[in-house]
């Protein structure tokens, strides 16, 4: 049980003090850090591991923008902010926060160059399949843009943009974002665990208390506190009360998500947003599913499997009963290139789709059903059921192969977090906040000297996720709460005058 925050009247003095506190140090937190030192405040941040980085440096490194980037328009894309939002508001809902997501895709080709001005770079090549993640360094890839039925809503355009690394590539963006916030006067204390949130008389947030290697230890902030801290996906008590279907599934974490920011700012009254919603991804892979199909427990296909990945993932936990399996004939297996194999074998071999069948235990006839009116479908270029695009359909022929998401699959630098149950995942809901990171209370008033960014607060995402939108609209967003802070005048934003 978390204590009742301190009053700052009952503290004697502080240990520290400056005017911008930012409570986490991942990409969020670095870029509100980074804006707030540039605008001419003193910053400190508090990171409760021994150095920055936490889930955003062990992130496959995907930035989620667009509009008409410079590498968009190298690789022949013209894209539009208004393609964008119209893809991602149909991608990342239902119930996306359209106010966030419009300033985030009108934004986008600015935040680009900021990411570009801040030393890193993308090579001017496209990855032109689906993939978790290309085994490549090239700097643009498909995010489901091109498939149905998002096809029929936006005009396709590839917005996944890759700094130049291959595989993970979070450490990366980390780096320079790191180099950027502590060359602007950004100062950091590690190893220090913010506990609770000092209000003062009027309710107006003044500063934190922390422990550091066992010690109490104070901040004030002058003109505000902004809490990076993260999701929740590593409190077992918090999944249950508000995401339950990760409950007993890997973590997408650095395992310190533990919601200790949105837990302090409820303390005081923060109201909270999305709570229930999650990123879930299941470890099958896109160039295997493409090639082949995907299947529940009953032998049945669910959805276009060419998808993105992440979208297929909620079809088949949140919706299909399960076992599922990734199923492909030998012509689709010899077919995946070695590097977007990732180390995945099939554990089931069959001559007939009777024997295969049997061996999954599914109801006799099912799978045979399935593959038989894909295989007529597929004859004639077409996937009626789920409209899958026609460069990936043909007829699969025996021998077949089934493969297990249970068994889970390696990157090539960590094995991955869904073995065992084949689900992984991590938390999308948090603080409820305005569009300049101001953290608002249950009366949706905003609370004077607190703001949030990154997976700590709710962001542009409704009921859907998409690679790249956590790093996305966390710096996005912790750009504009960093900036704010400077600027933070001690009036509500309501009291503010319009110039």
């Amino acid at each position: 049980m978390r204590p009742v925050e301190p009053v700052a009247a009952s503290l004697t003095g502080y240990d520290h003090e400056c005017d911008v506190l930012v409570v986490g140090f991942g990409c969020a937190g670095a870029a509100a850090a980074y804006e707030a030192a540039v605008a001419g405040a003193k910053v400190l941040m508090l990171d409760r591991a021994g150095g920055p980085g936490g889930s955003s440096a062990l992130s496959g490194g995907e930035l989620y923008l667009g509009g008409g980037t410079s590498v968009q328009k190298a690789c022949g894309f013209d894209d539009t902010p208004d393609e964008m939002f119209a893809y991602l508001r149909a991608a990342l809902g239902p119930h996306a926060d359209e106010e966030k997501l419009r300033l985030y895709c009108d934004g986008s080709v600015e935040h680009f160059q900021w990411f570009r001005d801040r030393g890193l770079t993308f090579n001017e090549r496209l990855y032109d399949a689906p993939s978790w993640m290309p085994p490549t360094d090239d700097g643009l890839m498909w995010l489901g843009e091109n498939a149905w039925p998002y096809n029929t809503v936006a005009k396709p355009a590839p917005r996944g943009h890759r700094p130049a690394a291959e595989n993970f590539g979070g450490w990366l963006i980390m780096e320079k974002l790191v180099e950027a916030a502590t060359s602007a006067g950004a100062v950091t204390h590690p190893d220090t665990l913010a506990t609770n949130l000092v209000v003062d008389g009027k309710g107006r947030v003044v500063g934190v208390v922390a422990r550091r290697y066992g010690t109490r230890v104070t901040y004030r902030a002058r003109k505000a506190v902004i809490l990076t801290t993260g999701g929740f996906v590593d409190s077992e008590e918090m999944l249950e009360q508000h995401a339950p279907v990760l409950l007993g599934h890997g973590k997408v974490s650095d395992g310190l998500d533990d919601g200790g920011g949105i837990r302090m700012a409820a303390a005081i009254g923060a109201a909270t947003r999305r709570m229930s919603v999650v990123e879930i991804a299941l470890t099958v892979l896109p160039a295997m599913i493409t090639r082949g199909m995907l299947v529940n427990a009953h032998g049945q296909r669910f959805i276009n499997e060419d998808v993105y990945p992440g979208l297929v993932s909620v079809a088949a936990v949140q919706h299909q009963p399960g076992p599922y399996w990734a199923i492909i004939d030998e012509e689709g297996y010899e077919d995946i290139p070695a590097g977007d194999l990732w180390g995945v074998h099939p554990e089931h071999v069959a001559e007939t789709l009777a024997e295969l069948e049997d061996a999954l235990g599914m109801p006799p006839g099912a799978l045979e059903s399935t593959v038989a009116t894909y295989n007529r479908h597929a004859e004639q270029g077409e996937d009626p059921y789920f409209h899958k695009d026609a460069k990936w359909l043909r007829p699969l022929k025996g021998p077949f192969a089934a493969i297990d998401p249970r068994l889970g699959f390696n990157t090539g630098s960590r094995e991955s977090a869904g073995a065992g149950t084949g689900v992984a995942g991590f938390t999308l809901g948090g603080l409820h906040t305005t569009i300049d990171g101001v953290v608002l209370n249950l009366s949706g008033e905003p609370i004077l000297g607190l703001y949030a960014a990154g997976r700590a607060s709710s962001g542009i995402h409704g009921e859907g996720y998409i690679s790249g939108t956590s790093l996305g609209d966390g710096t996005f967003f912790g750009r504009r709460a960093g900036r704010a802070a400077a600027h933070e005048t001690g009036l509500s934003p309501l009291q503010v005058p319009v110039r």
